[in-house]
């Protein structure tokens, strides 16, 4: 019997790579707000708008080995130019409407599951234009490890911290091909994320060969974070 695995949008990006490659060995079911591209035999779909719906749980199986939490936003300005409603929008986007889901699945969550969450490599680096988004990931960043501490050894919970990625979010940071090498060249391993190396991650942490990781903030970021070349 196949173990089933839940995502939190995986219409598009990371999350549908996702969902790709679990569909190969789990039953997946993706709450999202579009489901055009997920044609695989092994993958639900559920309609599902992160901001604004409540997720009825009566679509899903009564027990979860896996959930992931994919929604996110880039809101990149200086902090003068930041309106309190981008600030808002993004705490509600990636924590409140996250929190909300948790609160409804997590008595799915089978005994030995895994959570995935997403932060960003802005919350452990100090970025500037990232106040945003680098406020509302710091706070999934504390909530996993508040979470992962009182539901263990129930529920192993890790979060993945990726620098950018070639993705539809981040269109507007690399459309053109100068953007994208200037992005590139930031990076010790001078290249850009693509959606497959955070997959690669995720799937690995919703599996059992990740059975004694929990905790964790994992930075899948090209080496951005921790190595200085200059």
């Amino acid at each position: 019997m196949k173990k089933n695995i839940l995502l939190i949008g995986g219409s598009y990006g990371i999350g549908l790579e996702i969902a790709k490659q679990l569909s190969e060995e789990y039953a997946v079911y993706v709450a999202s707000r579009t489901s055009e591209k997920l044609n695989e035999t092994n993958i639900t779909y559920i309609p599902f708008d992160a901001n604004t719906d409540v997720l009825d749980i009566t679509n899903l199986p009564n027990e979860l080995h896996g959930f992931a939490y994919c929604p996110g936003s880039i809101n990149l300005k200086p902090f003068k130019m930041m309106s309190l409603d981008t600030f808002e929008s993004d705490m509600q986007l990636n924590f409140f409407s996250m929190v909300k889901v948790i609160k409804e699945i997590i008595p799915l969550m089978a005994k030995e599951s895994s959570m995935v969450l997403f932060s960003t490599v802005a919350v452990g680096s100090g970025m500037p234009y990232h106040t945003s988004v680098a406020a509302a990931k710091g706070a999934v960043e504390g909530f996993g490890k508040s979470l992962a501490a009182e539901y263990a050894p129930k529920i192993r919970v890790n979060v993945i911290a990726p620098s950018l990625v070639n993705t539809p979010l981040a269109n507007r940071l690399l459309s053109s091909d100068k953007k994208v090498e200037n992005m590139s060249q930031r990076h010790p391993l001078k290249r850009i994320g693509l959606a497959e190396d955070i997959a690669n991650t995720a799937v690995f942490l919703l599996s059992e060969k990740s059975s004694w990781i929990t905790g964790q903030i994992i930075g899948v970021d090209g080496g951005i974070s921790t190595l200085n070349l200059s």
